[in-house]
This record gives C-alpha cells, structure tokens and sequence, in this order.
C-alpha cells in the first residue's frame, strides 16, 4: 500500500499525540496518562476521501534542545525526513508551555496544523481560545480536537490537505542585533550545503550551542563558521547581558504571553480542585511512598488472589483433566509421540498457560494506574527517594515501567539527557521484577505460602511483594555503586508534569490488557514452545535413556552445574536447567520444570513439594528475580548502549548478585532455624 503523503505529529509529553495516532491509524498503541508513553517514532496508515497517508507519532518533547533520545528522534525525523505536513498536539488546558515547541516548530519551516487538543477539559477549567485569533497571529490553521472521542479529527484532516502547495515560511523577531547575527549564521550555512529551509533553525540552534545541531552541521569542520558563531555568541552576551540561550528563550516566552493575551480568556480557578486534594496525600512528602507501596501492595494482593488462586485455579484444573483425557487417547501411541505431548506441549507449554488469568489480571490493575494519571505521582514520589541515593529521578519512570517488561523500562530510558543516567537506568533496570518472572513468583509461592497468612493477608501476596521490594533496593543500590564508580558525573535534575486525574474507559483498559496478555500468549506458543521442544529432544537423548532422567544429555548438562546451585538450596539438575532455559524466557522455567517433572496428570504445585522447601523455594524466587537478564533484554541492552560490552558485563554481574542473594538467603534461613 503506497503512501505518498506523510504525516508527523509533534508535541509535549502527555498532550494526546497518541490517542489521536490510534484514531487515525485505527491502531492500539498503549495510551497512558502520564509523560513518556512514546519513547521512539511510531508509524500507521490513516485514510481520507480515497488516499493513504503515512501518519508518523513522535517522541513526545518540551523542546528541541535535542539532550535526550527521544528527543534527537524527534528533532532528526522533522530536518531529515520532512514530512509533507506536521500537525501540532496542544494541550489546550496548558497552551502556555506548549507553545514554546510550536514557536521551535515554526522555525523549521515546515508546514504545520495546530491541534488544540483536550478542549473539553480547557472549557471545564473555564479557559478559552479564539482559534481564529490564534490562527492569525501564528499564521497557521488551528483545529479544536478530544482526541479520545475522536472529535475534530475529520476538520484537522481537511485542514492538513487544504496546506498542500503552500509555503511556509516564519521567522521570530529576536530584535534587530540577534536577527543580524542570524542572518550571518544562516548565509554561512547555506555556503556548507545546509538548505535554507532548515538553516535558520540550526542557526538559532548553534547559538544555543545545541551538541546535537553541531554534529549534524559538522560544525567542528568549518572554522569560519565557529568563529562567526561564536562572535555572535559574545555580541548577544556583551550586548543584553545574558547568555543566547537564555536570552532566545526569554523573547519566545515574550512572543507567547503576547498571544496568550490576544487569544485566551481565563475566567475563574483553572486548577481541578479533586487533583489537588488527592495530591495532598499522594505526593505527600511523608505519605507518597509508603502510599505507592501500600498501592503496589494491593495490587499483587489481588493478582494473586483473584487472578492466580480463583480464576487461575480453573485454568489449572482444565489443564490437568486435559492431560488425563489426552494421556488416556494415547494410550497405545508411540512413546515417543506420547512423551511429547503430554510431557513437552501440555506439561511445559500448558504450564505457563495456566497463568494467564494471573496476566490480565496485573496487566488491567497496572493499565489503570497509568491511565488514571497515578503513575506519574508515583514517579513524582520516587524522584525524592531516587535523587536522595545520588540518582536521577527519571530513573524511577524506568523502574516503574519496567515492572510491566524491562525492554520496555530499558527504552524509556531514552527521555534522559546524560549519558551517565541513560547508562545507570540501563543497567538496573533488569533487577525490576517483571511480568515474565510473575508466573514463576506465584507457581512457587502459591505452592509453598499459598495456605498462610500473614496478618488478615495470604503469605503468597505478601512473598511476591517482598521480591518486588527486593528489586527495587538492588537497583538503587547497584545504581549508587555505578554513580560512585564507573559513571561518575554532576548532578542532573528531574522535572515532569504531573497531568490531572482521569477516569480510565473500559475500552481503554480492556485494550491494553489484552495487548499484553495476547503477547505474553503468543509467546507461550512460539519462543516457549520452541524452547520447551529443544529441552524435550535434549531430555530424550541418547537413545535408550530414560526421558527427562539424569542420564539424559539434558539431566548431565544440568548436573554439571547443580553443585553451584547447592549453597542456595536448590542444587538439583531440573533447577539448574530450568535457570539456565530461563535466559532465554523467564516464562520458560515454568514450562521447564513442567515437562521435566511430567506433569501432565500431576499438578506442579504438588511435584515440586518434593524437590524445595519453603527455604529453597524463596531462594529460588530470589535467585529468578536477579540473576541475568533475559535474552530479548539483553539484546535491547546491546542496541541501547551499542555495545556488546555492556550486555555481556549485565549478564555477567547480574549472575554474581542473583546467586550471591540466593545464597545469603538459604544460608541465613539456616542459620535463623528457619526450614
């Protein structure tokens, strides 16, 4: 299908860019209420009156200053890419701050349509906006939206066809010295083959003494250009007595209140009088930590409860009548074919299966927190923590989205500007629990702790909480050795909005919870499933052999590297085997010991009584929470840091902490007399 027209949308952190991406493109990226939910480009096909257009979502950003990831995304896809028209999302309940990327917009030229999008939740606030006048005096169409309720789009879409053919061309007055100096900056430019309509943005930018700009200029190569550079730089400096940046910036600030005040009314309070009380306790200096882990608390509380021992108790029971039933039917099958199918397909696939209602579960409690507006508050929360331990605040927004996936957390790494906070936020973020491991978490703790209380709570919600907390001190304490150590750098500062309450739709929710369940699904049934293959064909050889014994090349693989796991309490071969699969999908360990044990008949719960104790088994959690990355995280990690250095060196310390823990954890459990 060609796409002749393309189609950039460009705007803050949390202004809508997705939603309406979904309800052109009729696609179902995750929208979150919070900052952060596009961490690279994403692309879709929309459609209007007969013709395809490519709609590109971008990274969302404050500025251009180009510091972080997300934001060179951003920056390189507009200068290089040019799209046909970029329409602008403006968060109409805070146009002030979001004017500032339209005024950087503006300058580079390209054709723009404005978004004033949320307009409901403005004119609740009692704030209005004369379109027409705003539209004037940028000298570009302005079209109302709620993208959620798929409002204003068809206007933004004629609006966006109606530019096509025009030109555009803006130019901020910065005052008759800076404009001079401009024009010697961009003339200069346009000499080393830099087009004029992105020269007058990457002069503004030079002046700012953008890192990015200046790579993209080759500006280290043109000593002419330096110079004039920085001769402009010094003008501006001696001549209003601030540096350029600053002074840049003050004249768009000047620029914008003076729309602001031909174009927006303001009657009354704008602040939402139910976000304020409920942040009087949630970002509570006092209250707003122990608030998000009494949240984070409940939330594996009910997973567990509801997800795992109620609905997961059903999936649990199919299954096992399932391998009755098949087991009878294949009674006079081929060993081999009867090996397969109940031990590798329903005993190791199915055992990872059984959890599915454990996923939706955690997924639609977590997609309400983000779309309810609270995950940033605790965000917010966890900065003041985060910033007190040496480390950068943002590096809590990784943490908490990695507690859906780490490749997820690891991406989201890309909205910090310092290369040593990206790196650091790269490296701990494996330690978070995620949803990978949770099937393991509850396998074992509802086999061990499932029937104890601790308090008025089941003993296995509050295990599981207990690792979550674990990973979470890991991090921060091996993010400190990093910042202490190998990454030593000033200190960076952590500013996010925080956006205001709202009441999640179901269809929302529902959407996203299927999304991650139907991944963790397809998983099961192509990674897992191959991996459960390749252990079933290594635990039948050599021919001969008793399937899934000692003696197998598997069971021989594993006793070699058992003894290691001894001082931990779970030195068997089936154990060593299952952690080491586990590299390739946390998921996979489940599976593992499924068709390991032969448990098609047989519930694993009641198997692996036989093997761990209470002791081991928690040892056993803990050595799966911390010990290497799996292997989709340990690719992102070489494709983030562009370095195979750095995910070998994850894998490789990670290892070291995750069987130093478990250890620590049997040992001491022994020594306390705790069997």
């Amino acid at each position: 299908m060609s796409c002749g027209f393309t189609l950039a949308l460009v705007g803050n952190p949390n202004c809508g860019k997705t939603s309406l991406f979904n309800v052109l493109t009729g696609s179902r990226q995750h929208v979150g209420n919070w900052p952060g939910v596009t961490v690279e480009k994403k692309e879709g096909i929309a459609r209007y009156q007969g013709q395809n257009i490519k709609v590109i979502d971008l990274p969302g950003n404050y500025s251009f200053s180009a510091s972080s990831e997300d934001e060179i995304i951003a920056v390189d896809y507009i200068l290089k890419s040019k799209p046909d028209v970029v329409v602008n999302v403006v968060d109409a309940g805070n146009i002030e701050r979001n004017l500032y990327l339209t005024l950087q917009l503006l300058e580079m030229n390209t054709k723009v349509v404005i978004s004033l999008n949320m307009i409901d939740e403005a004119e609740k606030k009692k704030i209005f906006i004369d379109r027409n006048k705003l539209s004037s005096l940028l000298n570009v169409p302005v079209v109302a939206t709620v993208a959620t309720k798929n409002i204003g789009t068809e206007e933004m879409l004629k609006a966006v066809f109606d530019l096509e053919g025009q030109s555009s061309f803006f130019k901020l007055d910065y005052g008759q010295v800076v404009n001079e100096i401009l024009g010697e900056v961009v003339q200069a430019l346009m000499e080393i083959g830099i087009s004029r309509d992105s020269s007058h943005i990457l002069a503004v930018k030079l002046l700012e003494d953008d890192q990015h700009t200046r790579e993209l200029v080759n500006f280290d190569k043109h000593v002419s250009l330096q110079t004039l550079v920085q001769r402009g730089k010094d003008k501006i400096k001696n001549e209003f007595g601030f540096e350029p940046e600053i002074y840049l910036a003050d004249k768009r600030y000047e620029f914008i209140n003076e729309i602001i005040k031909q174009s927006v009314q303001k009657n009354g309070c704008q602040t939402d009088d139910l976000t304020e009380k409920i942040d009087r306790i949630v970002t509570n200096k006092w209250l707003g930590i122990p608030f998000f882990f009494a949240v984070m608390f409940f939330l594996y509380q009910i997973t567990m409860g509801f997800g795992n021992d109620l609905l997961g108790s059903y999936v649990e029971n199919a299954f096992a009548i399932l391998g009755e039933y098949v087991s009878g039917l294949m009674v006079n099958s081929p060993e081999l074919l009867r090996s397969f199918v109940i031990d590798a397909v329903i005993g190791g696939v199915g055992s990872v299966l059984v959890f599915v209602p454990l996923m939706v579960t955690m997924y639609f409690l977590i997609s309400f927190l983000e779309d309810s507006g609270y995950m940033a508050r605790a965000a917010y929360v966890m900065d003041r923590f985060m910033s007190a331990v040496g480390l950068h605040g943002k590096t809590a927004v990784a943490m908490i989205v990695g507690s859906g996936c780490n490749v997820a957390g690891i991406m989201s790494t890309r909205t910090l500007d310092a290369k040593k906070d990206r790196m650091i936020g790269i490296l701990i973020s494996p330690f978070i629990s995620c949803s990978a491991r949770l099937p393991v978490y509850a396998l074992f703790a509802g086999a061990f702790f499932g029937n104890r209380k601790v308090g008025f709570f089941p003993a296995s919600g509050v295990v599981i909480f207990s690792l979550y907390l674990l990973g979470i001190f890991v991090a921060v304490a091996v993010g400190k050795i990093l910042s202490k150590t190998i990454f030593k750098q000033e200190k960076s500062y952590f500013i996010m909005e925080l956006p205001p309450y709202r009441l999640p739709t179901l269809k929302s929710l529902l959407i996203h919870m299927w999304e991650k369940t139907e991944s963790f699904v397809k998983k099961a049934g192509t990674i897992i499933f191959g991996i459960v293959v390749l252990i079933w064909v290594l635990s039948i050889l050599p021919i001969g052999v008793t399937p899934g014994s000692s003696g197998s090349i598997l069971g021989r693989l594993g006793s070699v590297i058992a003894p290691i796991f001894g001082p931990a309490g779970f030195g068997t071969w089936e154990s060593s085997v299952a952690l080491i699969v586990g590299i390739g999908a946390k998921e996979a360990i489940i599976a593992t010991f499924g068709m390991v044990y032969g448990t098609g008949k047989v519930m694993l719960t009641n198997v692996l009584s036989q093997y761990f104790t209470s002791l081991s088994a928690y040892a056993f959690m803990v050595m799966t929470l911390l010990y290497s990355p799996c292997a989709a995280v340990i690719g992102i990690i070489k494709k983030e840091t562009n370095s195979l250095k750095w995910a070998l060196f994850s894998v490789a310390y990670s290892l070291l902490i995750g069987w130093s823990a478990a250890v620590l954890v049997y040992q001491a459990g022994i020594l306390f007399g705790y069997q």
